[in-house]
């Protein structure tokens, strides 16, 4: 990341829905998770907005190239034909971490939202960086953070073997 970053361990908040980037509606859920990572430690500046499919995916090269350790995205995790975000998440990733995904579903229905289940978000990593894929809705972004908060700052530091000296 650059020297005007902000301190912390570098973060990145990738934001899919095509209907915000197009200018339809204003993006509701990157603040939430910039807000997020801020309260946790990590270094982050304001959400990049993409159209879903490959600019996702150029966007969390970008990332990953630029040192995030850790990138949230947001949207393009549904069934409708423009939902690409775990295709293009899935061929960075150097290893799965489904229990993140599979916890932030069973957040979801357990707060009486079945549709929950038919999020495809995936969670891996990728060199030093952890990916989640958050749902695009902003009661499924506030579901994520919750299961997230207790594990990222963990995980992280796992995968560059720092919790085992």
């Amino acid at each position: 990341m650059s020297d005007t970053s902000p301190p912390g361990l570098p973060a990145v908040v990738v934001v899919a829905p095509n209907r915000a980037a197009a200018g339809v509606y204003a993006d509701e859920t990157g603040p939430l998770i910039v807000d997020a990572l801020r309260a946790w430690g990590f270094g982050v500046g304001d959400a990049v907005v993409v159209g879903d499919g490959d600019p996702v995916g150029q966007a969390l090269r970008d990332a990953v190239d630029g040192g995030a350790r850790v990138v949230l995205t947001t949207g393009g995790t549904g069934l409708t034909p423009t939902d690409r975000t775990p295709e293009q998440t899935r061929p960075l990733l150097d290893r799965e971490v489904p229990g993140i995904a599979e916890a932030i579903r069973a957040a979801g229905v357990a707060k009486g939202v079945p549709t929950a289940v038919l999020s495809r978000g995936l969670a891996g990593v990728a060199g030093h960086c952890l990916i989640v894929n958050l749902p695009g809705s902003r009661g499924g972004v506030k579901d994520a953070l919750v299961v997230l908060e207790p594990v990222v700052r963990h995980a992280v530091e796992q995968i560059v073997g720092s919790d085992h000296r």
